[in-house]
């Protein structure tokens, strides 16, 4: 398996120095060449049940820090755009508003140790704010993130130190609706 990793553009982003988006950059290309050292493991040696059990658990790790980097770097950064009426009016319909998504959404990135996510359930049809403390903990099958944020301390601490209140809002000032509300167009397409 080969994953070519992507580049995102950072200058539009306001009030995360590039000196942290860039060593959290160099993360996510951490977790591509993990998975490259975990699928080369499993594709020549042969293993005990225990080693490929621990192999197969560093997959969807490495797997899901991959995807969930992606949309997180995607999704951040200044564009004009707010959300759109169809998914304003989704969250209203699932949250009562936009300010109670909002603020729901922030304050699972509060609580949560890895991710707070925008998904859109197939299942049931609504949004949901995911928590998720680990890559691969907490997924909800079925669904479509739409809004990713990392709350992992390295998203933040070279910034922000420990102050993850002030590094949510700054996050807030930086969505890039635009990817946001293309995720969104897309599964209705």
């Amino acid at each position: 398996m080969h994953i070519r990793p992507k580049r995102f553009n950072f200058r539009d982003v306001r009030g995360i120095s590039q000196h942290q988006l860039e060593a959290h950059y160099q993360l996510y290309l951490g977790y591509i060449d993990l998975i490259e050292n975990i699928m080369n493991t499993m594709d020549t040696e042969r293993q005990t049940d225990y080693e490929l059990r621990g192999l197969k658990e560093g997959e969807t790790y490495a797997l899901n820090g991959i995807v969930l980097h992606e949309y997180y770097f995607e999704n951040l950064g200044l564009s004009d755009q707010k959300p759109s009426s169809s998914l304003i009016r989704m969250m209203e319909r699932d949250f009562g508003s936009y300010q109670n998504w909002f603020d729901d959404f922030l304050r699972v990135g509060r609580i949560a140790r890895g991710w707070a996510i925008l998904a859109y359930d197939f299942r049931d049809g609504r949004l949901h704010n995911i928590m998720q403390d680990a890559h691969n903990q907490g997924d909800l099958w079925q669904a479509e993130p739409l809004l990713v944020l990392d709350v992992y301390e390295h998203a933040y601490l070279i910034e922000f130190g420990i102050d993850k209140k002030e590094y949510l809002q700054v996050f807030a000032d930086n969505i890039d609706w635009s990817v946001v509300n293309e995720r969104f167009s897309y599964l209705f397409r």
